[in-house]
């Protein structure tokens, strides 16, 4: 967090974010001692708290300071964590953010019902604070969650797709929710609309970036960097930009023939294609198309008003690629 810290040098943004972390245990707080003790397992392990600070720096570019960006912070991390519990169900996933899943440590049962419990506390955080679009908001794009997830779990091991495929995937698990977030913090500050429209158009782009960044640290990064084992995407049969583009490459017959091998893959397959993809320059390549979203986002920043908020969304961008140098050189 200090890396972000360092860029966002707003302390109200900070201040608030302090207030999101406890009004999230609040959110996750049930009548019954065990729902709360599992829905808030992966709250208390951490994490960047993105969505959040996007909403937090979004209601910068509004004039209302109250409570609601705080509450938009809120809606959008529980959606996000709520949808990472039923996505570690789908994965089979034994690790997230450092720590036991909770499927692995309880069961996928209690898993799907505490995702479902976190999604619904944040319908009812914005019913109770928000607008009443604030609400179609967020169920419209956690229905763009369930396409995108749709979508990729009918490409798992599938070698016959190509990078518009994956972007389609990443458009919807992971661009949406981030469009959505600042989206909603301007909403809730009361930004005027076309500032609120150029902040999501903003959004969009750096949540194609966020994923293809996240994509690429799989395959570089090792796994107290990234709070899961270095490879993962590839096990699980989710082949990303970096993979996709190998296989269209000169070396595509060789990373072909180690992907059609039997699954779950050995570790000595997963690390043949790892080597394969760095070697060929296909996480540059990889990192070059997200520098192309980040330019538009670029474009979408130059419609709202020049502030100190505008300059950290800049950044933003630069952040993101520089975590791939950043493992790359560690």
């Amino acid at each position: 967090m200090d890396d972000l810290q360092s860029l966002i040098r707003i302390p109200r943004v900070w201040d608030s974010l302090t207030l999101v972390e406890e009004r999230l245990l609040e959110a996750a707080t049930a009548d019954d001692a065990y729902l709360t003790k599992i829905a808030q397992h992966l709250l208390l392990a951490g994490g960047k708290r993105f969505r959040p600070l996007l909403a937090l720096l979004a209601a910068e570019f509004g004039g209302a300071r109250d409570h609601r960006p705080v509450e938009a912070g809120v809606s959008v991390e529980l959606i996000h964590v709520g949808s990472l519990y039923h996505d570690d169900v789908i994965d089979e996933a034994d690790v997230r953010r450092g720590a036991v899943s909770v499927n692995a440590n309880w069961s996928n049962t209690v898993a799907i019902l505490a995702g479902d419990f976190l999604m619904a506390r944040a319908s009812e955080v914005a019913a109770t604070h928000l607008s009443q679009e604030s609400v179609r908001l967020l169920a419209a794009t956690y229905a763009e969650l369930v396409e995108g997830q749709t979508r990729e779990l009918q490409l798992d091991f599938n070698l016959g797709h190509g990078v518009p495929e994956y972007e389609q995937v990443i458009a919807g698990k992971t661009a949406s929710l981030i469009r959505t977030s600042a989206r909603l913090g301007a909403m809730a500050a009361e930004a005027d609309h076309d500032v609120v429209e150029a902040l999501s158009d903003w959004a969009w782009e750096v949540g194609m970036v966020f994923q293809i960044a996240d994509d690429a640290l799989d395959l570089v990064a090792d796994e107290e960097a990234i709070g899961k084992p270095a490879g993962s995407d590839i096990r699980e049969g989710k082949f990303t930009m970096p993979v996709l583009q190998a296989l269209s490459g000169p070396d595509g017959d060789r990373v072909r023939s180690l992907l059609e091998s039997s699954h779950p893959y050995a570790d000595d397959v997963v690390n043949d294609v790892i080597e394969i993809v760095r070697a060929g320059g296909h996480v540059d390549s990889s990192l070059a198309e997200a520098s192309r979203h980040l330019e538009l986002a670029s474009g979408a920043l130059n419609r709202v008003p020049d502030s100190d908020a505008r300059g950290i969304l800049e950044g933003l961008g630069d952040y993101l690629l520089g975590r791939v140098e950043t493992a790359r050189a560690n």
